[in-house]
């Protein structure tokens, strides 16, 4: 059998992004919303997501990345580990250090280079204003998510280009907030002919750091990947710990207050057994 290789896996619009009322799959039965309101809380949220993007890279924290192969009753074939610190130089350079890095002993798969872009940009994704008119926008509902109201949107790109990563799937909305906070699909993109990969469906949850912004801390994944010749049970999980504001002598400003009620929530994982 030939090796094959897998890929990880969270509008001011000029071009503005397609966004539907949809069934609200979330809440059977509720269509709760104008189509005009729908659009003022997706550019609300985009431009918050935004401000997210740029204060967490004012942040330094930890990153712990663990893939598994497993047989089809789920005992461990191989595995592939990564600990990284993004931390700053003496200058302010944001950086990555690897700290833990061991053999990986994977067969049945390997990661690729769309794996690694997967890890670092399509798993926290960041739905920002920049990036709304690349993806179609669907409203699908509210739900609670522990005891947050949220929207949710279903995400989609318009169109995939060569060498480049996103996301598909669905998004939560803090409803107080207007920033995302879980987010379940798999990474996509076009691959070369021939190519053998395989996307496994992901979920993300965030937390609120310094009662800001909500910021992510924990990827998960348990699919069967579909390769041409077989299939191929992995698991995944990704921890992201001990966010730190880098102090600079530059100020960051976080926007609006958010309420102290909500400081420190987080949209929480399912127990890990």
């Amino acid at each position: 059998m030939r090796k094959s290789s897998f890929t990880f896996i969270s509008l001011i619009l000029a071009g503005s992004p397609a966004v539907f009322a949809g069934d609200a799959t979330a809440t059977p039965g509720t269509t709760d919303l104008t189509d005009d309101r729908i659009n003022e809380i997706v550019q609300k949220f985009a431009a918050k997501e935004a401000e997210f993007a740029q204060a967490r890279e004012n942040y330094t924290y930890r990153q712990t990345a663990r893939v598994q192969s497993l047989t089809e009753g789920g005992t461990p074939t191989g595995k592939w580990e990564m600990t990284s610190d993004i931390t700053f130089t003496p200058d302010g350079k944001r950086t990555e250090r690897v700290v833990y890095s061991p053999v990986s002993t994977l067969t049945e798969f390997y990661l690729s280079p769309e794996d690694m872009e997967d890890l670092r940009s399509v798993q926290p994704f960041v739905l920002t204003t920049a990036e709304l008119s690349k993806y179609w926008i669907r409203y699908l509902g509210r739900q609670k998510v522990d005891e947050i109201g949220t929207y949710v949107f279903a995400v989609k790109p318009k169109k995939l280009e060569q060498g480049k990563r996103y996301f598909q799937g669905e998004v939560w909305v803090d409803d107080r907030d207007l920033q995302i906070v879980k987010t379940y699909g798999r990474g996509v993109g076009l691959l070369k002919r021939n190519e053998d990969q395989a996307f496994p469906k992901f979920e993300t949850y965030r937390e609120q750091i310094d009662g800001k912004y909500w910021f992510p801390t924990y990827t998960a994944a348990n699919d069967t990947l579909h390769f041409k010749e077989r299939d191929v049970r992995m698991k995944e999980t990704v921890r992201y710990d001990d966010y730190k504001q880098f102090k600079a002598s530059s100020t960051i400003t976080f926007g609006d207050a958010v309420d102290d009620k909500k400081d420190q929530k987080q949209a929480a994982p399912p127990k890990q057994p």
